[in-house]
């Protein structure tokens, strides 16, 4: 099977994303970190590029004929490119639904038109498609597996290992895109003079390199870690996380977190008005309750996030309610084998 994108790891596949597929014998057509515009105003600024890399895909995918092609969220770009494979007859599975239940609730219509099988990871997502007669697969949480596979190193060797001091960790989480760890950092940093009897650990991404962290750090006192995101957080005593994936790997790790978000204010503005959610991060969303405190746009500020981190630091009524809920929230995600469900479904279409 030839596919533009693929979780089947004896199929030949090229993909548009990230490194981790390169790992497994993936042919890497353009890196995410040349797509990935986080706001209204962002796509609308780079919408030249974005049309850009739209007819370079509809090429690629002329030229290398897959037989399925596999979208994984971003609606705006990956619709098209499905309605594009549609008409030349390959199929098309979208894997990690867009969220849609959010906002533009209309392009269910579109994805029932356009894709041949929807694959979701959140459980509610099922019930929300149900209700456009729409049929898709839960297969549950990625994530489950990702955590379960990975073996963690005891916090002694990680300490020793990363040169740390044996203070409890605060671990800091401020996203993946410049313009939102620069926003976040900033402020997350300004805490650490506060807490003399902890230390703090950003979670650098692979993606932004050492001199734009360190642009930012300055002279503060913390550490830059690479390629350890999940070691820090199930070592830390609390986590600063930026709202996305990372909060519910937060809360699967096992560490009470402040969620936390700011971004353009004209696209933070343009989202308010349109984006139909109780809450920003998956924790709180799939519980469909406040689970960890949620700290947007200007509410996420010195005062209020010091707070938030004092109340899962000292309260131990708050973190045990906490802890008490992340245990509820895995029930709610289903059992492991998201991978597997997902592969055994879209390698039967070939039939």
């Amino acid at each position: 099977m030839k596919a533009i994108l693929s979780i089947a790891p004896d199929s030949e596949f090229r993909y548009w994303g990230g490194d981790k597929m390169q790992a497994i014998g993936g042919t890497l057509v353009k890196h995410y970190r040349d797509l990935a515009f986080m706001g209204f105003a962002e796509v609308i600024m780079n919408l030249s590029i974005i049309l850009s890399n739209l007819k370079i895909c509809k090429n690629d995918i002329s030229d290398y004929s897959p037989d399925i092609i596999i979208l994984i969220d971003y609606p705006g770009f990956n619709l098209r490119i499905a309605e594009f494979a549609q008409k030349q007859g390959i199929k098309v599975v979208y894997y990690i639904s867009p969220q849609i239940w959010a906002w533009k609730r209309n392009r269910v219509f579109k994805i029932k038109k356009v894709v041949d099988k929807m694959l979701v990871i959140l459980p509610f997502e099922k019930d929300f498609y149900a209700k456009y007669g729409v049929e898709v697969d839960f297969v549950g949480h990625p994530l489950l597996d990702a955590l379960e596979n990975e073996k963690l190193i005891t916090k002694e060797k990680f300490l020793t290992q990363n040169k740390l001091e044996s203070k409890p960790i605060i671990a800091l989480l401020p996203g993946s895109r410049k313009q939102e760890v620069t926003a976040m950092l900033n402020t997350m940093l300004l805490l650490i003079p506060h807490y003399p009897d902890y230390q703090f650990i950003i979670a650098g991404v692979s993606t932004l390199d050492i001199d734009f962290y360190n642009n930012i750090i300055r002279d503060k006192d913390v550490k830059l870690l690479f390629n350890n995101t999940n070691s820090i957080i199930a070592h830390a005593e609390a986590a600063l996380v930026t709202s996305g994936t990372a909060t519910l790997e937060t809360a699967l790790i096992g560490t009470p977190e402040v969620v936390c978000y700011k971004g353009n204010i004209i696209s933070y503005e343009i989202a308010k008005r349109i984006v139909d959610i109780k809450y920003i991060s998956l924790v709180n969303l799939i519980m469909d309750r406040e689970v960890v405190v949620e700290l947007i746009q200007a509410n996420f500020n010195y005062n209020t996030l010091k707070s938030a981190l004092d109340d899962i630091l000292f309260d131990s009524t708050q973190r045990n309610n906490i802890l008490a809920d992340y245990k509820e929230l895995r029930i709610k995600l289903g059992d492991k084998g998201a991978s597997k469900r997902a592969t055994e479904i879209i390698t039967g279409l070939r039939d």
